[in-house]
């Protein structure tokens, strides 16, 4: 019997065998336990923990995140990948290596011994084979602009090290591997993996695929490797073009697991490239063929063939689309008043909404009533501006059918109100008669487009024309604003006193003689240059507080619900803080300030004087008129129900211009400015009253409305205020003149948020590494883009010339143009850019 280190004996209670040793418990004093040590590294500059046994305690950092599968028929880089992979192919077959740094570093010498063409010339001889592996490969070269026929300075240590945490912890660092997921699990699809590295010292792109002879172990979550896809990018790389872009295309196709059965299956080098040829060509058809959800147009009627065809039955088929509106709208009705507090923050966003459309009603209204003022002689004047504004806010927010429109009268409107001024001073006609006889004849062709549904066939107005538009008010505020600034230098700075005042000074201090034309009298006139410079700081200022404040929602400053009070409040605050400056702070300088009067505001047109020729006459005004009201309401409409702001209550388009017709007629009999859904505080509204969310993809910030409260109340109490404001005339009037034109420029600035056009413009200046990630730079080649954004940008011009010109009757073409807009989209436009960009260029989101 051999003697071992164990026995057993028979337990005492029973006749069990108990197994016992006849080794020496280890005591808890003999046991030897690893100490560790701290030491500062003054290379990394870091803190190491080290261990007695020569072991270094590190953190690593793991974060994974689910990247969508590349779109080959909507994604114009998916397709070209693959193609530009094709053409210089690096392809490793049958790999034997088992380490994933031994095979990378294959790949990167692979790489690095790529042959170039030397000017012109053809390319060198391929490098010999490795011994590991069975390759093929075609010549990758290597230009960069600028610097034809030079070799990458490619550093293969300082990639390595790039590619792994660092060299005692060899993880990955960027990777890309599919999942595969069911209603009770998911697993890792381990068969594959895509790395991705970047590095400074290449200029363009490297692919390379190795398929292994055997699986291989790469860790936990790939134990059973057969092909490895690497990713070599550039530091600064377009967008579309980075190596999580790039690397998206290749795990897309590799995620196919049949096309990896055919892959094992290639004996050749052109066979395994042909293979992902023909794969990628049938997935660009699968995608295409397949069904795609469109996005709805907000003139499209959604509603089903039978509610249409019961409303034809039992109302008027010219009445049709006017009825639909209003079964659509109606049941809503009485909700528009108390849904809001039944949401979250409800009551804060009511007040301060309406404090919001206060001040962006009220200032403008003032500021157009001073032109008005100035080219009527005083017959629309400020106080009948605030009179329209808030009669128009009030009639508009109870019987309207969208109340998230906001109405007021408009810069086009008012260069409208200058050319009939002009006209009746050349004809010598009463101003007053002959607006009311425009604006009646406006409201008649304005019912007649709501009863016969003409509001369809803004369908055809795409989101280009609508932005392009948009960006034209955006302009007219600008426009506005400069003028003012100018003009108070001109009267203030640049005035003949300033000068001898100027010349005067110098003289003495040149101890010269001072002729007698710079004494006595002559240097009694003032010069008010203080009074330009604090006019320019006013206006400023109250642009700057005001964009401050509005943006201080993405500041890590306060709370968040701190942050999201004071963007609320941003434009009021702004301007109430500027008002007291220029009106406290600086009192003794004279400042322009806005003229108010006490005269009667409703005084009724009498028709005295009208003959037939000047109601005839006055029909083209009232049609050319009413064109640029059906576009600008309808337009103004279409960016508020617009998909993305996620609305739930339904459209009215056709309710909406019939209570404009009715509302402008009514204006129209008592000297009153006109109005319509304004840009672009209609859109403003709707961002004030929604809950939104910030999203960041490849660095950059996009803000998303999640929804909108869809309310009446912010524009019946804004108006409600503006009503009372006309009991303070005096107090309005210590509001300088500085202030308003800056609340021009915060208008015309926080309107291009969300403006595709004034985005795509940016980007003739921008660094393509730089690029945003939106959808249409993913889906249209970049000459493209800038083609169409070319051609909007010359519509905009032509829309300019024709606002600004001083030529009179180029502002009654306006409305034409903006109709030929639309006809040059459909008509000319997909003849230069083929119809599936425009599409992605021109969607509504």
């Amino acid at each position: 019997m051999h003697r071992t280190d164990s026995s057993f004996r028979r337990h005492a209670g029973g006749g069990s065998l108990r197994r016992f040793s006849f080794r020496r418990k280890p005591t808890r004093e003999s046991v030897q336990e690893p100490t560790s040590t701290w030491s500062f590294n003054s290379d990394t500059h870091e803190w190491q923990l080290l261990r007695d046994d020569g072991a270094q305690i590190q953190l690593v950092y793991n974060k994974s995140e689910h990247i969508p599968l590349k779109d080959f028929a909507a994604e114009i880089r998916g397709g070209k990948d693959i193609k530009e992979f094709l053409l210089s192919a690096l392809v490793l077959l049958d790999v034997q290596d088992t380490s994933i740094w031994d095979l990378l570093e294959i790949i990167l010498r692979r790489i690095k011994q790529t042959s170039v063409p030397h000017n012109g010339g053809a390319s060198s001889t391929q490098s010999s084979s490795l011994p590991t592996a069975t390759t093929t490969m075609i010549s990758n070269t290597v230009i960069s602009s600028g610097s034809s026929g030079h070799r990458e300075n490619l550093n293969i240590d300082e990639i390595k090290q790039a590619l792994f945490v660092n060299d005692r912890v060899r993880i990955l660092a960027k990777t890309l591997q599919a999942t595969t997921a069911t209603e009770t699990n998911w697993t890792y699809d381990q068969s594959w993996l895509a790395i991705m590295c970047t590095s400074p010292s290449i200029v363009k792109r490297h692919v390379a695929i190795a398929r292994l002879k055997n699986p291989c172990n790469l860790g936990r979550n790939c134990q059973e490797a057969r092909f490895i896809v690497f990713i070599l990018s550039p530091m600064k790389e377009k967008g579309t073009k980075n190596f999580l872009e790039t690397g998206r295309t290749f795990a897309t196709i590799f995620a196919d697991i049949e096309l990896r059965a055919k892959l094992l299956k290639a004996t050749t080098q052109q066979e395994f490239i042909s293979i992902i040829d023909k794969h990628t060509d049938n997935l660009m058809e699968q995608q295409t063929s397949t069904a795609r959800n469109s996005f709805i147009d907000p003139f499209d009627d959604n509603t089903n063939s039978s509610e249409l065809l019961k409303v034809k039955t039992y109302y008027c088929p010219i009445l049709s689309d006017i009825c639909l509106d209003f079964s659509r709208r109606l049941p809503h009705y009485l909700s528009d008043y108390y849904d809001i507090f039944k949401t979250h923050r409800g009551s804060n966003k009511v007040i301060s909404t309406a404090v919001f459309l206060y001040f962006a009603c009220l200032l403008p209204s003032i500021a157009f009533g001073v032109l008005n003022s100035q080219v009527t002689n005083d017959q629309i004047s400020v106080s009948k501006a605030v009179a329209s504004q808030c009669l128009g806010g009030l009639f508009f927010s109870i019987f309207a059918g969208q109340p998230l429109i906001v109405v007021m009268t408009t810069a086009p409107l008012t260069l409208y109100v200058k050319v009939i001024s002009i006209l009746c001073a050349w004809y010598r006609t009463d101003f007053r008669d002959t607006y009311a006889l425009v604006g009646l004849w406006n409201s008649f062709f304005l019912i007649l487009f709501s009863f016969f549904g003409v509001s369809k066939v803004m369908k055809w107005s795409t989101r280009s024309t609508e932005e392009i538009f948009a960006l034209f008010v955006s302009i007219a505020f600008l426009v506005d604003a400069s003028a003012h600034v100018y003009q108070n230098f001109a009267w203030n700075y640049s005035t003949t006193a300033c000068k001898q005042y100027d010349e005067y000074w110098k003289l003495r201090r040149m101890n010269k003689t001072i002729p007698t034309n710079l004494t006595g009298d002559v240097l009694e006139e003032p010069c008010s240059r203080d009074s330009s410079l604090l006019y320019l700081l006013l206006t400023l200022g109250t642009v700057w507080l005001g964009t401050f404040l509005y943006k201080f929602k993405q500041t890590p400053y306060l709370t968040s619900a701190k942050r999201e009070l004071l963007a609320d409040y941003a434009l009021p605050v702004a301007v109430i803080i500027m008002s007291l400056i220029g009106s406290l702070l600086f009192n003794k300088i004279n400042l322009q300030s806005f003229p108010v009067d006490h005269e009667n505001i409703f005084v009724l047109v009498r028709f005295k004087n009208v003959t037939l020729k000047q109601i005839l006459a006055t029909g083209g005004l009232g049609f050319s008129l009413s064109l640029l009201m059906f576009l600008d309401q309808n337009i103004a409409g279409a960016i508020v129900n617009s998909p993305a702001n996620k609305l739930k209550k339904g459209k009215a388009f056709h309710i909406d211009l019939f209570v404009i017709a009715i509302l402008n007629g009514w204006l129209s009999l008592f000297g009153l400015t006109w109005m319509h859904g304004a840009l672009p505080l209609s859109p403003l509204h709707v961002k004030a009253l929604a809950d939104t969310e910030e999203r960041v993809e490849q660095g950059h910030i996009q803000s998303v409305i999640v929804k909108v409260r869809e309310t009446r109340l912010t524009v019946l109490l804004s108006h409600i205020f503006i009503g009372l404001s006309l009991f303070m005339r005096d107090i309005l009037k210590q509001i300088p003149m500085p202030v308003l034109d800056g609340l021009f420029l915060y208008l015309a600035l926080t309107s291009l948020d969300g403006n595709q056009f004034f985005e795509r413009v940016t980007l003739f200046f921008t660094e393509q590494a730089a690029y945003p990630p939106n959808h249409y730079i993913r889906q249209v080649p970049q000459r493209k883009i800038h083609l169409f954004t070319f051609f909007q940008v010359l519509q905009l011009l032509i829309l300019c010339f024709l606002g600004f010109s001083p030529i009179l009757y180029t502002k009654l073409v306006l409305p034409i143009w903006l109709v030929a807009m639309v006809a040059f989209r459909y008509r000319i436009l997909p003849k230069l850019i083929p119809l599936k960009y425009l599409r992605s260029l021109d969607q509504r989101l």
